[in-house]
This record gives structure tokens, sequence and C-alpha cells, in this order.
């Protein structure tokens, strides 16, 4: 077992136990509400989206309804989302081209997932590992910071971090590692002063910045 892949279970174990559930803290009720949840987050924060989604999918539910949607009336649900008009004109495309091209159901694809509009790699791995427990790395910038820290990663660049650990990183292991880094990223590894001598993998964190402690 190569020092990466005994790190990564190392941290896995010990973040499991400091994180007994690590759900997605966007709101939704099928792979459709989430799908669009996701692309609503992007340059904004789980709780604006969550303010918004409870009015956007009472009236529009599913890809149909959403693809016939008014886009100003749209624009209006979602105004207190940041890049709302981009927003707006993203999700109806996208719920239009799940009509059209996927019979009304999300495809459960990475592939086919980023060729809808306003759907990244992250996004696409969003939907397929919470969805139906695909294997998935979710490159955050939370995710991007921690791998670093952690030295599991060469790469910078979001795209490449995913395939980097995809390459090495068990199927199995893949999504629960990405959630836990997630989360372990906003409690304790922040960008700023991160929370070091607190933190439950600080023994395996070979990171030579770490702040004082013991």
């Amino acid at each position: 077992m190569n020092a990466r892949l005994q790190r990564v279970r190392r941290v896995v174990e010990a973040l499991r136990a400091e994180y007994a559930e690590t759900p997605t803290l966007l709101v939704h009720r099928s792979a459709f509400e989430l799908l669009i949840s996701v692309i609503l987050s992007a340059q904004t924060t789980d709780v604006q989206v969550n303010a918004v989604t409870g009015e956007l999918f009472a009236r529009y539910p599913d890809a149909p309804s959403l693809a016939a949607a008014n886009l100003s009336e749209i624009e209006r649900i979602i105004h207190s989302v940041g890049f709302y008009r981009v927003k707006a004109r993203n999700i109806r495309a996208a719920a239009a081209e799940i009509e059209a091209r996927f019979g009304g159901e999300v495809p459960r694809e990475i592939e086919q997932l980023i060729t809808l509009p306003g759907v990244g790699r992250k996004s696409a791995n969003v939907v397929v590992g919470h969805i139906w427990g695909e294997p998935a790395i979710i490159v955050d910038t939370h995710f991007m910071r921690v791998t670093r820290r952690l030295d599991l990663v060469d790469a910078t660049d979001p795209t490449r971090i995913e395939f980097e650990l995809k390459a090495w990183v068990p199927g199995e292991m893949q999504y629960e590692l990405s959630m836990l880094v997630n989360y372990h990223g906003r409690r304790y590894c922040t960008a700023r002063k991160p929370n070091c001598p607190g933190c439950p993998i600080r023994p395996v964190c070979p990171w030579s910045e770490k702040t004082a402690g013991s």
C-alpha cells in the first residue's frame, strides 16, 4: 500500500468518528432537485440556495414544468441567489435538455451530466455520488485545500485533482472521502486560522504550516 493510500485510510477512519453523518447540505427530494440546487449553488452558500428552492420546487418540481416556466418568474424566485439571471437561464435550459434528450430523467453518467447547461464536473459528481452511490470525487474549495495540505495530490487544477485521486482511491471510498474532507474543511481545516491543535487528523497530517499546538 502506498503512503498516500495508507494516509487516506487513516484520514477516513478518523473523520468517520468525528462526523457521524455527512449529508449533502442542499435540501432536495429527487435527483432533479439536487441537480438544480447544485447549479444554483455556484459562488453562493447552501443556505442561500435552500432559501429559494422551497418555492422553486413547489412550482416546478420536475424537468417538464421548469422547462416550460417563464424566465422572469424563475428570476423572481431565485433573485437573492448570486448571478440569478445566468442561473435562471441555465436551470431552465438544463431542464429542457433533460426533457428533450433524456426523457425527463436526470442522466446517471458524469459525461452526460456535464453536457447540461450550468453543470460542471463537481456538480455531476455530487449527483452521481449522493443519488446513486457511484464513485465520485467532489472537488470544491474545501476539498482542494485539505487534500493539498494532506499531500494527497500534486495537481492544483480541480479536474486534474479529480482524476488524480480517482486513479488510486478505491471507488467505494471516493464519495465518503469527498464528504468527510468537505465537512472537515468547513469545521477545522479552514483557509484562514485552521484549528490544527484540535484537529482529529493532526497526527497524520504532513502540512508544514500547521498552527501551534501539541
